[in-house]
């Protein structure tokens, strides 16, 4: 009964040192989650007023053609993935490859952003272009404009039929999914608008074409970019929950094992007391 006892009071003990290591990441997690947060719609400004700009120029030039809108005949799609660089954020990285098996062939080239799902990607046989892997947490814009002109030149070369990212869409801080979003060829439709006493027509120089051919890699970028804000916002949001979930299921087995600890020392107490009633009664 005392070996029991002390067997308990280490797991006991475990579990609250366990517990405290997950409700500090819990907290770590929820201020990286507010921080992202504000920064992801806060570029979804930039990034709406873009598109709107590319919109109207299309609306307005609608036999206006751009080099980015001109689909080609390879069967090649150019995939960026965006995964985490560390664990412990529940199953944010299983969707992410589950749903790159499902979607992506495998011979087709991809990028992936992202340390934690390089070798799964690598040993399931996908074609990786990044030699080694790149860091999410450490990516910044200039990186991240390199690997969408790498995957902006192959299409333009016609190696590469389609560049698309898959991401994960963060719809709330409790729901997070998995998605795969177009970057090339550029589907921009022509809206027409109703014209009135308070719309003011915009002059574009030198010419539509030319705009656009410079503001639609602009545009895309930015696209990619955003997508890895909600990634890296999705993240930190799994992580929250799947912290959180630890943490309440250390306090329910601290309690169990309290229970059985108190139980456990109650029979004990209850055992010498029937000694020493036996003990005193055999005198």
């Amino acid at each position: 009964m005392t070996q029991s006892r002390q067997a308990l009071r280490t797991r006991i003990k475990s579990v609250n040192s366990t517990r405290k290591i997950t409700r500090a990441m819990e907290m770590i997690a929820n201020a990286k989650l507010f921080k992202q947060r504000t920064k992801m719609e806060a570029n979804r400004d930039y990034a709406t007023r873009l598109q709107e700009t590319v919109n109207e120029i299309v609306s307005s030039n609608p036999d206006a053609e751009s080099i980015y809108m001109k689909k080609n005949d390879a069967e090649t799609v150019f995939t960026i993935v965006f995964g985490s660089d560390l664990g412990l954020c529940g199953g944010y990285n299983a969707n992410v490859l589950k749903e790159a098996e499902q979607n992506l062939k495998k011979e087709d080239p991809c990028i992936l952003i992202g340390t934690s799902l390089y070798h799964e990607m690598t040993e399931k046989g996908f074609h990786l272009v990044n030699e080694t892997p790149i860091s999410s947490d450490k990516l910044d814009f200039s990186i991240l404009r390199e690997c969408v002109t790498q995957a902006v030149d192959a299409y333009l070369d016609g190696k590469a039929g389609k560049v698309q990212v898959l991401y994960t869409r963060f719809v709330n801080t409790m729901t997070f999914m998995p998605a795969i979003d177009q970057l090339l060829p550029c589907d921009v439709k022509a809206e027409v608008k109703k014209q009135d006493d308070s719309h003011v027509e915009t002059l574009f120089e030198p010419d539509a074409e030319t705009i656009l051919n410079q503001l639609i890699p602009m545009m895309i970028t930015d696209v990619a970019y955003s997508n890895w804000m909600e990634s890296t916002t999705a993240e930190q949001g799994s992580r929250r929950m799947a912290m959180k979930t630890a943490t309440d299921n250390a306090n329910d087995l601290a309690d169990e094992l309290q229970l059985a600890y108190n139980k456990a020392r109650q029979a004990a107490i209850t055992q010498e007391i029937t000694e020493i009633v036996g003990g005193s009664s055999a005198v």
